[in-house]
């Protein structure tokens, strides 16, 4: 068991996942992205507060964080195995037939995502992990994550609330994992303690939309009047 390769591929994706993109953004521009809007350091709120520009090099930022973290996964996988068993110059080269590289993605995808959520940079308060999931996702399940995003503007478009969206992604991300090959039982159980951590990131906005105070989506500017 590569306990040692499974704690770097933690710890090396929980850093990654940490870094704080829309904090930093936010801060060059004089913002404490934390006092405003709705408080949260992902894209939803840096596009509100910061605009459009801004808000999507947040959320492509945050995505790739996962996307990265699992390839850094699969990279120390293959290094570690080369160690392990010697000379192995490509991935179907010699390769154990219980060759663990998806596990190491997993555990990168985990971490990253906590990273994200729980940051070390500000007191272990971070994002809700929708972009960094989907990065994670991306890289282990993409077709499961295109069901995922078809759900989440479908929701986004019939509501116009984006946590909504993301919710009602939440949902259906572990389902696709769970109905589409391959069926890994590792990622189908990760998959679906992701999106119950997501649903529980979003219990402010569940609080707001049972309330009537969310904030909705607008798909253009109001007419000066």
């Amino acid at each position: 068991m590569p306990i040692l390769a499974y704690i770097l591929t933690a710890l090396a994706a929980y850093l990654l996942g940490s870094i704080p993109t829309g904090f930093f953004v936010a801060k060059a521009k004089g913002i404490d992205i934390r006092a405003v809007g709705s408080g949260n350091i992902g894209a939803t709120n840096a596009m509100r507060v910061l605009g459009k520009p801004a808000g999507i090099f947040v959320l492509l930022a945050d995505a790739l964080k996962g996307y990265v973290a699992c390839g850094l996964g699969g990279l120390i996988s293959f290094h570690y195995f080369n160690f392990a068993y010697g000379g192995i110059h490509n991935m179907s080269d010699a390769v154990p037939t219980d060759f663990p590289s998806v596990r190491f993605m997993v555990i990168a995808g985990i971490f990253a995502v906590l990273g994200h959520n729980y940051t070390c940079w500000l007191k272990f308060k971070g994002g809700k992990g929708i972009a960094t999931s989907a990065g994670v996702y991306l890289a282990l399940a993409p077709w499961a994550l295109l069901i995922a995003a078809v759900v989440f503007f479908l929701a986004l478009l019939a509501t116009r609330y984006v946590s909504v969206g993301s919710i009602a992604a939440a949902i259906a991300l572990p389902g696709a994992v769970w109905i589409l090959p391959p069926h890994n039982l590792l990622l189908g159980i990760v998959t679906t303690a992701l999106g119950v951590l997501a649903i529980y990131k979003h219990k402010g906005n569940l609080q707001r939309l049972v309330a009537g105070t969310e904030n909705r989506l607008q798909f253009k500017k109001k007419e000066a009047t």
